[in-house]
Parts: structure tokens; sequence; C-alpha cells
């Protein structure tokens, strides 16, 4: 059996409303023996959080299922002290870290948000705040690098814009501890201790799903749900190893080409 890698924003909802056929579908996948984690970029929620948006959906999930790319700065960073930049709910997931507002040894930046919640975390002065550690010598890491994310109410600007912003404005490159990183994907094939040539990602983004996962070895199916444009699609280099129109008709595609 394979060992399967779930996107969950545009893969099992979108702003918290569920896919159709998505939850049938995971429990589908379980029935027939496949492992599965549940990895994601998401940074307006805590793990816990998100596992229990999902089993509100249907989904059976249990929280240490679920993948946040705070655990991988929790990992990298422990030890060092660190000025964060991120959603309030992600406070407890960071639990491990040393959060400073000043001094600090590295500048970490979470995710956008559709609430007036981003418009404090990304405040000019906290901005500003950031860019004065980077000068004196911090180091820039981020949670991801999306430029957008898809939301019932369309595209909404995600924090990859301040990322490069900062980037541009220290003169400095960040270190992106979500997908698409090496080291998150490694992480989720650990847990599963699954052989990377027998593990698919299932996600809606060419570059942090596909192109990542593809970088570690893994095979790779694109939803046509979430950010899927067809037309990107046509025009990028990174192509997946398979498309379907939804997460509903995954357990029998995977079937077909295991």
């Amino acid at each position: 059996m394979a060992a399967i890698l779930l996107d969950v924003d545009g893969v099992l909802h979108v702003s918290g409303v569920p896919i159709p056929g998505a939850a049938d579908a995971v429990h589908r996948l379980r029935a027939n023996g496949h492992r599965l984690r549940f990895v994601t970029n998401t940074t307006i929620r805590s793990r816990s959080q998100l596992a229990d948006l999902l089993r509100s959906n249907g989904i059976e999930v249990e929280d240490d299922e679920v993948q946040t790319a705070a655990s991988t700065a929790v990992r990298v960073l422990k030890g060092r002290r660190v000025l964060a930049l991120t959603m309030h709910a992600l406070v407890h997931d960071l639990e491990g870290l040393e959060l400073v507002g000043e001094e600090a040894d590295a500048v970490l930046l979470g995710g956008a948000d559709e609430t007036p919640e981003t418009n404090l975390v990304f405040s000019y002065m906290n901005l500003a705040r950031a860019f004065q550690e980077l000068e004196m010598g911090a180091d820039l890491y981020c949670l991801h690098r999306n430029r957008w994310w898809q939301t019932k109410h369309g595209p909404f600007l995600d924090s990859g814009a301040f990322v490069a912003g900062l980037e541009y404005a220290a003169q400095v490159e960040a270190t992106v501890l979500g997908k698409p990183s090496p080291e998150y994907f490694t992480a989720a094939l650990e847990a599963l201790d699954a052989d990377r040539e027998m593990t698919w990602m299932v996600g809606d983004d060419l570059e942090s799903d596909i192109a990542g996962a593809h970088g570690v070895g893994m095979r790779t199916v694109l939803v046509r749900t979430g950010k899927f444009r067809p037309d990107i699609v046509e025009r990028s280099r990174v192509q997946p190893d398979g498309i379907v129109s939804s997460l509903a008709q995954l357990p029998e595609w995977i079937e077909e080409h295991l």
C-alpha cells in the first residue's frame, strides 16, 4: 500500500468549507490500507484547531497525523531567540521556542489571513522591528512564502510578499521551513516510515506541493480544486504525475496507478 500526503487548504476544504467528496475519499483511502499524513502550510490555525476543523467536516484524522510548518520551526530554531510575526493561533504550536521582542537570533514570518488580525501581524512597526533585527545580524526564516492563497472570496494576498519585502530591504535570503522545503517533506516521510518512491503527494499548488515533492523523489497528483488554474499548469515546466478533478476521484485513481 502507498503512503499518501494530503494537502489541506484547497484539497480538503477552502476557507473551512469542505470540498464535496473529500471526507468519503479519506475514509476509502484508509479502508484500502494506505497510510495518510495531512501536510499543510496553513498559519491561521494551530494543529489541534485544524484537526478539529477537519473532524467537524467529517474527515477521520488524529491530531498527530497533521503536520504544519510550525513543527519544523520548533525543530530548526530551538535554542535560539526568535522574533515571531505569526498569527496568535500558532503560538501554542511554537512552544519550545524562546520568543522575544528584541535582540533576536532569528526572525520568523508566519502567514497572512483574511481577518483584521493580519493587519496587526504585518503592521509597519512589526515589519520595521523585523528589519532592524535582520540589520543587526538575525537570520530570516518563514513558515512558507506563498504568493497568494485561495479563499471562498477568491484569491487573497499571502505572506510571501512580506517575505520578499524583508529580503529586499535587508539584502538577505529567507529559509523556508514549510512546503516546498526538502526538510518538510523528509519529516513527513520519516513520520510515515515511508519510501519516497512509494509515496504520493496530493495537492493543488504546483510550486509548494508538486515541485517540492518531486524534489525529494516522490510521486504527485494535482487536484482541480483550490488554487488549480489550467493556464498555469499548461505554462509550467513542473508537471504532476497525474491530475484528478478533486480528492473524491483519488481512491480509484491511486488503485489504477500503483
